[in-house]
């Protein structure tokens, strides 16, 4: 087992390309689809963002836009990626257990893969390719 995670092993240069597409297609469409609405991008008015934990409403649309607009560019560079996911994690996994949690599960997968996908970031970590690795000299997840 030891010798799949080795620095040397190709193996470990085709996770870390998988790891580099998919925190850039991941990241990429939460900033597009879910991130700009929030900001009023390509809308007639900015999104209004649910608040079902019923904090103070300009806390709830700063963390909301920031964990769709923000930190879904630090996990694209690969900066910080295992912290960055955390708060958009937060915002997926209340929309999945709260906003949608009685609706029927065809309205939930979306929560649902984001969560998903930035769980599996947060186990992963970044990859080889990303600014953490350059900067820190990290090869191994």
């Amino acid at each position: 087992m030891k010798t799949f995670w080795q620095k040397n092993n190709r193996n470990w240069d085709t996770i870390s390309l998988g790891l580099l597409f998919f925190r850039v297609a991941v990241s990429v469409e939460l900033i597009l689809v879910h991130g700009l609405k929030k900001m009023g991008v390509g809308v007639s008015t900015a999104e209004v963002v649910p608040n079902p934990l019923h904090l103070p409403e300009a806390l709830n649309q700063i963390f909301a836009t920031t964990a769709n607009v923000i930190l879904p560019l630090f996990v694209l560079l690969g900066v910080a990626t295992r912290l960055a996911v955390l708060p958009i994690l937060a915002v997926t996994l209340t929309g999945y257990f709260v906003v949608h949690g009685s609706d029927p599960l065809p309205e939930r997968d979306v929560p649902f893969m984001y969560s998903t996908s930035f769980l599996l970031l947060l186990i992963a970590g970044p990859g080889k390719y990303s600014l953490d690795a350059i900067l820190f000299k990290k090869t191994s997840v």
